[in-house]
């Protein structure tokens, strides 16, 4: 679903028997459709998928948010994909200590890979994160693209991502969300994620905490917004329910793949889920998770 500038039929005004068919059709695409309606196996899958969508894009829409993180974990593209809009937050504060803004876990033959953005922090008070910039000082950009190089250098998929790398550790970018974005649309491209994207600075919205996603949610027009269930208690339930949004949690399970380097480590940057699956990457992350997981 796309956006339009027809405002969508409110869940208020349905009759009881409309509630019922609303309910049930949430439920249908957050468990067994999942993997039927979003096949590209066969014809007959894709015109399923146009049916289904045409028939309830006009009841409800899923939106999600999330801070652009650097080289985000496998999840981060799951919710991604069960939404019909991605909404990243690159006007919140950018945060004093670590964050997985600039930082994120890859693996050596020493267990964890940490690679490490450095920005300029000092001297400049609380700045959003669309306003922090990259520190060029040093040698650290040709030092993490060597050690992704060598550490990955026997993954089966490693190469035809190198040009990439070597782009987002360039002189290219300035800001720090710049090289977010440009990682998230690669990968998200990668998985064949088609989700709509857009930059909470498009939006002009600037309310914090659940105000801020509550109004983000109005300004989409949107009747469902998805969490991850341990996030769901930093939220305030009740707003949701006054708004008529519903505020609906889910639980993500990492998938297992094949690693290189021993034990199976869980939740890295999605690029090592790329590196050592390649075209098989896209179903092992969008595996349909158990039904009891979805609440």
């Amino acid at each position: 679903m796309r956006l339009t500038h027809q405002r969508p039929l409110s869940i208020a005004s349905f009759t009881k028997s409309r509630l019922v068919i609303l309910s049930e059709a949430k439920d249908l695409l957050f468990t067994a459709s999942y993997e039927i309606l979003r096949s590209r196996h066969s014809l007959r899958m894709t015109i399923l998928n146009k049916i289904f969508f045409s028939s309830v894009s006009s009841i409800f829409m899923i939106i999600s948010a999330n801070q652009p993180y650097f080289c985000p974990y496998p999840g981060f593209f799951y919710k991604a994909w069960l939404s019909d809009v991605l909404v990243l937050l690159d006007e919140v504060q950018f945060p004093q200590g670590t964050t997985w803004l600039s930082r994120n876990r890859f693996k050596n033959d020493q267990g964890d890979l940490w690679l490490t953005v450095p920005v300029w922090k000092k001297g400049l008070g609380l700045q959003a994160i669309n306003r922090v910039e990259i520190c060029r000082e040093g040698r650290w950009p040709r030092k993490h693209l060597a050690s992704l190089t060598t550490a990955y250098g026997n993954a089966p998929y490693l190469e035809e991502h190198v040009p990439f790398l070597e782009k987002i550790f360039s002189a290219e970018f300035t800001r720090l969300v710049d090289v977010n974005m440009a990682v998230i649309r690669y990968l998200m491209a990668c998985f064949q994620i088609d989700t709509k994207v857009v930059l909470q600075s498009e939006l002009g919205v600037t309310a914090k905490g659940t105000q801020l996603l509550l109004e983000i949610c109005r300004e989409l027009q949107a009747t469902t917004f998805l969490t991850l269930a341990p996030a769901k208690k930093y939220l305030e339930a009740d707003f949701f329910v006054r708004a008529g949004i519903e505020l609906r949690p889910f639980t993500y399970v990492a998938p297992v793949y094949p690693q290189l380097w021993g034990d199976f480590l869980a939740n890295l940057s999605a690029f090592d889920l790329l590196f050592n699956c390649g075209p098989k990457a896209r179903d092992i992350l969008l595996k349909p998770q158990p039904a009891a997981r979805l609440r």
